[in-house]
């Protein structure tokens, strides 16, 4: 029965893959690495970015704090405009990630609003669009959400004059088809085990980075729960891994500072990593430092 329990969840997928990774050593002759990264035309001194999550407490605006505090991209889901304003008003450089809503004018006006607040870029989590155990439509906070088509994902990429990223991208093709149609980059990302018997992200980072070359950029999303995690994914081909609740105890305890310091220990421990493997940079991790084993 625990074997039919966890059965198709790809949280527990993922981990599973996740740890399935093991790393060597390259430290002779290493050197101190440094983890400066380039996302939308913008430099931040970590791959790690904050997950696009909605409604927190203290409030979404301490979370795009901490966010700023230790120089990470802060990508933030669910929320209305006046919110998206308070965010922005902390200094933090932040993507806003709009639902698949039914009316596209909600779509149209909310990346209308990241532009008038000085979002560095916008995007659809298009995976939230249907139910989990049926295709139907879902309703997400009493709003009714629609599987976009892609004729109309295309509008809405031709719409804004900012980055456009899909979230919910999980396939070589669905990366494809994003730059086909413009967009600037994909979060690989199953919402947190919506899809269920997902295929882990990083299992398909080297296909993904080989078939886009450097097309789009490309963040993975879910079940990064270290720094050392985060260095499997960069080490096979992701330009940055997105956090989210590994953040969330830490913004409730302590607020923008529990943000900041997590992210913080993030990237030290991706550092400690790169420096043991032989990483001066992100751009020059080997992928043959990653070795799949079957337990």
């Amino acid at each position: 029965m625990a074997e039919k329990a966890i059965s198709g969840d790809s949280i527990a997928i993922n981990r599973r893959y996740l740890d399935h990774l093991l790393v060597e050593s390259r430290i002779v002759g290493a050197v101190r690495p440094k983890t400066d990264c380039s996302l939308f035309g913008h430099v931040f001194s970590t791959p790690v970015t904050t997950g696009a999550l909605s409604h927190l407490q203290p409030g979404m605006d301490v979370f795009a704090e901490g966010a700023k505090r230790a120089d990470a991209l802060c990508f933030t889901g669910m929320g209305p405009c006046d919110e998206l304003e308070k965010v922005l008003q902390t200094g933090a450089k932040v993507a806003k990630i709009i639902k698949p809503y039914a009316d596209p004018e909600e779509i149209y006006s909310r990346i209308a609003c990241a532009e008038q607040y000085g979002a560095v870029a916008v995007g659809m989590d298009v995976e939230h669009s249907v139910n989990v155990q049926d295709d139907r439509d879902s309703v997400v906070v009493g709003y009714r959400m629609k599987l976009p088509t892609l004729d109309e994902l295309k509008a809405y990429v031709r719409a804004a004059k900012l980055p456009f990223v899909i979230k919910g991208a999980l396939s070589v093709k669905d990366a494809l088809t994003c730059a086909e149609i413009g967009c600037a980059g994909i979060i690989l990302s199953h919402h947190n085990g919506l899809m269920r018997w997902a295929v882990p992200p990083a299992m398909l980072l080297q296909d993904i980075r080989k078939a886009v070359g450097d097309s789009l950029t490309v963040i993975v999303d879910g079940g990064i729960a270290d720094g050392f995690d985060a260095f499997k994914a960069l080490a096979l081909g992701a330009d940055a891994v997105s956090v989210g609740r590994p953040l969330m105890e830490p913004l409730k305890e302590k607020g923008a500072d529990g943000v900041s310091e997590t992210i913080r220990q993030f990237t030290d421990e991706l550092k400690a990593m790169m420096l043991r493997t032989g990483s001066p940079d992100l751009k020059h991790i080997d992928p043959s430092v990653i070795h799949p084993v079957n337990w």
